[in-house]
This record gives structure tokens, C-alpha cells and sequence, in this order.
């Protein structure tokens, strides 16, 4: 496991920034309360709707709105390991995840790519994500191989599947890989459990970690809650990453979008805590604003950068581990 920085102490020398003070954490934290208790989630999946249901939420069958009481927000996010263990098929690359550690990978997961040879932009290829899973295994600061690309030439049915396929052997880091489905979750910890030798050492040492996204504004879709109650049985990492768009699918201020990309991530730790308490939970964020003029979300913004400095400090203030992309 190579030595990683880390983001800060509580103690600054020199310069240093602190992008939200308790108080501000505070108010956050009371807002998306209000709004998970008051206003809810639209859950478009049955099996969590029970699951939530069963664990004490206010459940509306007929409008599929779930209302989170504020006291089982608090066990659920309680509930959340502290530190992951991000572990590489080769013990040396293990990731600690968690804390004030920094870690690097790529951001997934791209339907286009450059080129090497003739510059041409093209639809990406298994190809493609076979060379991206032996580039990340050869360079030294990439702590977990997530494909930055994605099979568009294979079936849409299931082109993560041989993405995997092609990663597992050609990298010996963990894999962060997203998934369509919770048929394909399992499948996906078939295949890696029959590397690592069986289901039960895999949860001791997951080589694989599974992405999933809110549908924002306050929606867990069909195949974002089907993808963290497979992850949550079996014990595997899940990053709940929002890509709420300030000005958009979120309010215009920054505060608000913070508000609801919060209560969209912790409705999903929710979910995975009430499936199987305990769950390794990442707090994941690519939210940023949305310009008008272009009708596109505008990753690398200053407002981007801020964001992702707020999210870091809730991800600590609830003492989850944190990922935060395009930044």
C-alpha cells in the first residue's frame, strides 16, 4: 500500500481553507433533514420501497414518495464504516479509503474517446477499456482502476459485464466500475469472487466497488436502488454519487444545490443501511452548476471546485468516505 497525502488536519499551518464552518454543516445537515422528512424521495422500486417501509420511513404507495423521519436518518448514517477497505487483487495496492486520505482514479465512465493513433473522437471499445485497466495498474499515483471509458461496441445489455471482464485480469488495483442493474451487481460479484476464492472472502477483501446515481431532483430510480440493495446484501461497497445541477435539477445557489445533492446521497445510505446495516458506504459528488447558454454541466467550474470542497467536509462531518469527480 503506497503512502498517500492527506487533505488536512484540524490544526492549519500556513495557509489553508475551510470551506464550510460547524455552523454552516449544521444548517445543512437540518435542511436535509427537513426536506428528506417533509418534502421525501420519489423511490420507483417496490422491493426498496418495503425495505425502507419495514425500517420505520412513511411510505406512500400510490405516489411512491418515502418521508425519512429525522431520528432514523441519524442510525443509518451512524451506521456507516468510517474507513473502507478498497483492496487490489495485489495486497500491495490496497486502498484505506476514509478519513482526511487522498486517493486518485480515474472518473468513469466515458461513451467517447481520442483516438491515440489517428486523433479521431470515436465511440469508445472493449479495446479501449482493456488499455485503460493496464494504464492505471502502471501508474504509481492511481490508487483504484476505474475505466474512463466504456464498451459502446458491445450489447447494451451488457456491456459493463465485459468491461469487467476485461479489467479483472488486466489490473491489480480495485476496480470502481458502475453497473445498470442489480441482475448485473451480482453477477459482477460472481465473477470477482470466483477471483479472490469465494463470496466470504470477499467481503473481507472487496476487490470491486459499485457506482450508482440518484436521478436528481430527489429520485431513486428503478436501477439505482435495484444496484445498492445487490451491493448491500453482499456486502459490498457502494458509492451513492449525486449529479445534481445547480440551476437546473437543484436551486441556483450553491447552499440549496448542497441541500439537495445531500438528501439524494443520504436517501440512498438509507436504503443500503436498512438493507444491511453496516454496509461500506461511499459519499460520492459529481454536482455541479449548469450554463444556461450551453445547456451543459459545466465540469471544471470554480463553482464545480467549491462544491466538491463542501461535499468533502459533509462526507466528514458524517464520517463517511468521500469521492468527489471531475474536479
Amino acid at each position: 500500500m503506497r503512502r498517500i497525502p492527506t487533505a488536512g488536519t484540524s490544526t492549519l499551518k500556513g495557509w489553508g481553507m475551510n470551506s464550510l464552518t460547524e455552523d454552516d454543516l449544521e444548517q445543512i445537515h437540518a435542511a436535509t433533514l427537513d426536506v428528506l422528512q417533509s418534502t421525501g424521495i420519489l423511490v420507483d422500486h417496490d422491493e426498496a420501497l418495503n425495505i425502507l417501509e419495514k425500517g420505520g420511513c412513511w411510505v406512500n404507495r400510490k405516489t411512491k414518495v418515502v418521508r425519512f423521519p429525522r431520528h432514523l436518518v441519524d442510525e443509518a448514517m451512524a451506521q456507516c464504516p468510517s474507513r473502507i477497505l478498497l483492496a487490489g487483487r495485489d495486497p500491495e495496492h490496497d486502498f484505506m479509503m476514509g478519513g482526511r486520505n487522498v486517493g486518485f482514479t480515474p472518473f468513469g465512465t466515458g461513451a467517447l474517446t481520442q483516438d491515440l493513433e489517428t486523433n479521431e473522437i470515436r465511440e469508445s471499445t472493449l479495446e479501449d477499456v482493456k488499455n485503460m485497466a493496464m494504464l492505471c495498474d502502471a501508474l504509481e499515483h492511481v490508487d483504484v482502476a476505474q475505466p474512463p471509458v466504456s464498451a459502446e461496441d458491445m450489447p447494451k445489455s451488457s456491456y459493463d459485464l465485459h468491461g469487467l471482464a476485461v479489467t479483472l485480469p488486466n489490473t491489480t488495483k480495485h476496480i470502481g466500475t458502475d453497473v445498470e442493474s442489480g441482475d448485473r451487481c451480482n453477477k459482477m460479484i460472481e465473477m470477482a469472487a470466483a477471483i479472490v476464492g469465494g463470496k466470504d472472502e470477499l467481503k473481507y477483501r472487496p476487490i470491486v466497488s459499485f457506482g450508482v446515481c440518484p436521478t436528481s431532483p430527489l429520485q431513486l430510480i428503478d436501477e439505482c436502488c435495484d444496484v445498492i440493495i445487490a451491493a448491500a446484501k453482499n456486502w459490498m461497497p457502494v458509492n451513492v454519487l449525486s449529479m445534481a445541477l445547480s440551476g437546473a435539477t437543484a436551486p441556483i445557489p450553491l447552499a440549496g444545490t448542497l441541500v439537495i445533492h445531500n438528501a439524494e446521497v443520504i436517501s440512498g445510505i438509507v436504503l443500503a443501511q436498512l438493507t444491511n446495516p453496516g454496509t461500506p458506504i461511499i459519499y460520492g459528488s459529481s454536482t455541479t452548476t449548469f450554463n444556461m447558454k450551453t445547456v451543459t454541466a459545466t465540469v471544471g467550474a470554480p463553482e464545480m471546485g467549491m462544491i466538491s470542497a463542501a461535499v468533502a467536509e459533509l462526507a466528514h462531518f458524517y464520517e463517511v468516505p468521500c469521492y468527489v469527480g471531475g474536479s
